[in-house]
């Protein structure tokens, strides 16, 4: 595995992690998805019993503000002092990949976040609005299309990663979803120290970094990968952003998958490799 980016992110991220920790449970609508979790899985393995609202519960530092709220299709937990997601988390099935909802591209201030930014927030920022949970992973329901808009599920992006390397990514996840028929995604912004910057009234700080971890935790061989991509024009193949689930607890202070048994969770987030990952 290429670490060159993930090293330099570690270094200015290392002063992010904090002692204390809480848990963070919150159950999700189900949205009748049970039915399709193992579609296409030949041999159905007891993670396809697995919970998915306690598999996208997160453990974050304690010193982190966070307000959950259950969306149509996403989980998200808002920092009202950044103004955006510490993460966004949510299941993707496989059939859910693809559907004939259209995009609905108006984004909305959502009034139940404390916090939440308005769209003057990020004009003429330099900015994009950067979904953290993809307008792509929503075509299957009008009402998670619409609440994937909200301005509590966007991040400060670089337009070139936003259209780039990020797209690139969401693109994937759409593919190994349909090979595993179920994946669970958590991603969010990784800021560090120097990070500073803010645009908008709101005053909407801007990540250095974002990261995005992915676990098929309903497979025979259950298994996971992580990236990580400064928030910034990402040259390179896709392979040199990869890293595992571990090295992003590492940098951000988060517990992922702690509903997993210890066996399975060490399994997959131990382990990145892309060319296994990527293979169909």
């Amino acid at each position: 595995m290429k670490k060159t980016y993930i090293i330099l992110i570690l270094v200015v991220a290392a002063a992010l992690i904090s002692v204390g920790v809480y848990g963070l449970t919150c159950s999700r609508k189900a949205n009748n998805k049970a039915d399709n979790r193992i579609t296409g899985v030949s041999t159905p393995t007891p993670g396809g019993h697995y919970n998915p609202d306690e598999l996208l519960s997160v453990t974050i530092p304690s010193s982190l503000p966070s307000q959950i709220k259950d969306y149509e299709g996403f989980r998200v937990s808002f920092n009202n002092d950044n103004r955006t997601p510490n993460w966004v988390a949510w299941e993707l099935l496989a059939s859910e990949t693809d559907g004939k909802v259209g995009r609905y591209n108006t984004f909305w201030s959502d009034p139940d976040i404390e916090g939440c930014p308005s769209t003057y927030d990020y004009r003429n920022s330099g900015y994009d609005r950067g979904h953290l949970c993809p307008a792509a992973d929503q075509k299957w329901s009008q009402k998670a299309m619409e609440h994937c808009f909200s301005l509590a599920n966007m991040c400060p992006q670089d337009h070139a990663l936003n259209t780039g390397a990020w797209k690139t990514l969401e693109a994937k996840e759409r593919v190994w979803a349909q090979r595993d028929s179920a994946l669970i995604i958590v991603s969010g912004p990784i800021y560090s120290p120097t990070d500073k910057k803010r645009i908008g009234e709101a005053g909407v700080r801007v990540p250095g970094a974002f990261f995005k971890i992915l676990a098929a935790p309903y497979l025979d061989n259950p298994r996971g990968i992580a990236f990580v991509y400064p928030n910034m024009t990402a040259p390179g193949n896709m392979e040199n952003y990869a890293t595992t689930i571990d090295e992003v607890e590492q940098l951000t202070g988060f517990d992922f998958l702690s509903a997993l048994p210890d066996d399975i969770e060490s399994e997959i987030e131990s382990k990145s490799s892309f060319k296994e990952w990527n293979r169909r």
